[in-house]
């Protein structure tokens, strides 16, 4: 498949987004956020290698600015003592196009040595893969072929794990009912928390 036209390369992006394939794995997986966080006390366990990495560390700011606590693991780095970070009550959340990231399958078997029933949820364009058969709960990103010339460098699946990262977190904030005072409270610089501030009446 070729794109010749900038039109070509966002119309290919908008309907990967609009390809996701929608199951109740969402509805399970923010239910199993939920509990974890704001019901045990626990965190979301952000991961991810490389450009999927990149989308895991957006994840968690965008989790943690909207009233869930989560973190980022380096899974290299998790094995070098960065593993300590995580408790009994918290839950990953693990990205990984292939489903076949060394680093990411080494992560949760570490993860589960620590902690035996740490619940995992991963995000991938293979829903038949290692990572996929030890996961609690799977969801797929469609896998979309990249609008990348060579095929190769994530793009169009960057894009994907981005919207569902983004369906997570919207969902979770409805459930939690997460209102503008409670932004502005995370979120006291720049124009987004006079913004917050505002809505809030504070």
């Amino acid at each position: 498949m070729e794109f010749n036209t900038i039109q070509d390369i966002i119309r290919h992006e908008a309907e990967a987004v609009l390809n996701i394939p929608i199951s109740d794995s969402y509805e399970k997986a923010v239910t199993l956020i939920h509990h974890h966080v704001h019901e045990l006390g626990g965190k979301i366990i952000m991961s991810g290698m490389g450009k999927a990495g990149q989308i895991a560390i957006n994840m968690s700011t965008t989790f943690s600015s909207t009233g869930s606590p989560a973190v980022f693991l380096h899974p290299a780095e998790a094995q070098h003592g960065d593993l300590g970070v995580v408790q009994p009550n918290d839950i990953m959340i693990l990205i990984s196009n292939s489903g076949k990231t060394r680093e990411i399958v080494e992560l949760v078997a570490l993860a589960r040595n620590l902690y035996t029933n740490i619940p995992i949820i991963v995000i991938t364009g293979n829903p038949v893969s290692q990572l996929a058969d030890v996961a609690d709960i799977v969801l797929s990103t469609g896998n979309p072929k990249e609008v990348c010339i060579l095929g190769l460098t994530p793009t169009t699946s960057t894009t994907v794990m981005t919207v569902i990262g983004d369906v997570l977190v919207v969902t979770l904030m409805k459930k939690i009912g997460f209102t503008s005072a409670e932004y502005a409270k995370r979120h006291h610089g720049g124009y987004l928390g006079n913004v917050s501030r505002k809505q809030a009446g504070v």
